[in-house]
């Protein structure tokens, strides 16, 4: 997939006042820090469309991007920041299970995860509940410049093993690096399969 327009669109805390236009939106989260908006900035290729900050967990809104005129890439706030308090960790609990469970045009949830650490239960409770609910979902390990290529496998592979006790079916996973730009087009190019399996059954309905 070639990008050849990211723009923003709306930044709002509630799912009835995100775009209305039906087209499919693909979803980015994970814990404070991960690396959500370089990767982000990363795959637009464009480095200032999501605003990077040195203070973990700034993102506070549901922020809509539209690429190519045809889907949204869309920036939901980190979860697990220690820092905030009891009020400001349940308006964000609410904001981002609300938009997980009840935004229909939510196509697919990626869910970020620095590959640098062992697995942490904060993360894998988050996958649990999103199985649960049945959110489809796809797992993206960041950060892998920050690793050679022999650590980046035993981790991805630690990490898939302690999902294996849960899981007899595993989503699929993306190793990315920002800083290299590795697994953008893996990426991009999974976007662009579900858009593309999406028309053929709008194309096939319509014509029913």
């Amino acid at each position: 997939m070639e990008i050849k327009s990211a723009k923003f669109v709306i930044s709002n805390t509630r799912i009835d006042k995100c775009p209305q236009d039906g087209k499919p939106e693909y979803a980015f989260i994970g814990r404070s820090n991960v690396g959500k908006s370089s990767l982000i900035n990363m795959l637009t290729r464009k480095p200032k469309l999501a605003m990077t900050s040195a203070t973990p967990g700034k993102t506070m809104l549901i922020n809509h991007f539209i690429i190519n005129d045809a889907w949204y890439l869309v920036d939901l706030p980190g979860y697990g920041y220690a820092q905030r308090g009891k009020k400001a960790k349940d308006k964000l609990t609410q904001i981002i299970e609300t938009y997980i469970l009840e935004r229909e045009q939510m196509t697919n949830l990626f869910v970020l995860i620095d590959i640098r650490h062992e697995p942490l239960a904060i993360d894998l409770e988050f996958i649990e509940w999103l199985g649960e609910n049945g959110v489809p979902f796809s797992i993206v390990f960041t950060k892998a410049d920050k690793l050679g290529t022999q650590r980046q496998r035993e981790n991805v592979e630690r990490y898939l093993a302690k999902l294996r006790e849960q899981w007899e079916e595993l989503p699929p996973h993306f190793v990315t690096s920002s800083e290299k730009g590795v697994g953008r087009a893996e990426l991009l190019g999974y976007i662009d399969e579900i858009n593309s399996s999406l028309f053929r059954v709008e194309s096939l309905e319509l014509r029913v």
